[in-house]
C-alpha cells in the first residue's frame, strides 16, 4: 500500500460520465499525479480523485476542470486539500497497484 502521507489529494466532480473521464484525462496529462480512483456519487453525480505534489494537484485540478467545462456543463465543483488529515484517508479509494 502507498504511503500518501504528505501528499496533496485533487477532486472534481462533474454531472455524467462524459465529463468525469475528460477531467480525468486532462489531468493525468497536466501534471505528474496519480489517478487514485472514481466514485458513483448518485444522480449521474462522479467524483474523480488524484493525488501527488501540491503544486501537480493544483496544476492537474485546474487542468481537469477547464477540460470538464469545454465538454458542456459537466463541472459541479473542484477542490483540492494540500495535506489530508490520517484519519479522513481511511474513507479514501486506495490506488491500484501498478
Amino acid at each position: 500500500m502507498a504511503d500518501y502521507n504528505g501528499i496533496a489529494l485533487g477532486m472534481i466532480e462533474t454531472r455524467g460520465l462524459v465529463p468525469a473521464i475528460e477531467a480525468a484525462d486532462a489531468m493525468t496529462k497536466a501534471a505528474e499525479v496519480r489517478l487514485i480512483g472514481r466514485q458513483f456519487v448518485g444522480g449521474g453525480y462522479v467524483t474523480v480523485l488524484v493525488r501527488g505534489e501540491t503544486g501537480a494537484v493544483n496544476a492537474a485540478v485546474r487542468a481537469g476542470a477547464d477540460a470538464c467545462e469545454r465538454v458542456g456543463d459537466g463541472l459541479v465543483a473542484a477542490h483540492i486539500i494540500a495535506r489530508v488529515h490520517n484519519e479522513v484517508e481511511g474513507i479514501l479509494p486506495k490506488a491500484p497497484s501498478a
